[in-house]
């Protein structure tokens, strides 16, 4: 089932996470954090996100953010991701 407040949320908060340049990422990987916020709608919800290495350390990196209505919704809970390019050819 579809959560269209939690998706608006969770794809702004990617759209945050992804103004972290690779290289100061890099320096801390694996990282995340969770916070409290309110979404679009005025729910009060959960926003985690995470950076992992996308395969092998000091590739890519995967930026995964979640956005739910507390631990016991998180798996109703609204997911994005991205990955952050490498600058190494």
């Amino acid at each position: 089932m579809s959560d269209s407040d939690l998706e608006a949320m969770a794809q702004d908060e990617l759209s945050r996470a992804l103004t972290l340049s690779w290289r100061d990422l890099s320096k801390v990987i694996p990282w995340g954090d969770t916070f409290e916020g309110i979404s679009p709608g005025g729910r009060q919800v959960e926003v985690e996100r995470n950076y992992l290495w996308a395969g092998e350390p000091g590739g890519d990196i995967l930026c995964e953010v979640a956005v739910y209505g507390g631990p016991s919704r998180y798996d109703q809970g609204a997911r994005a991701r991205a990955v952050i390019s490498s600058p190494v050819a």
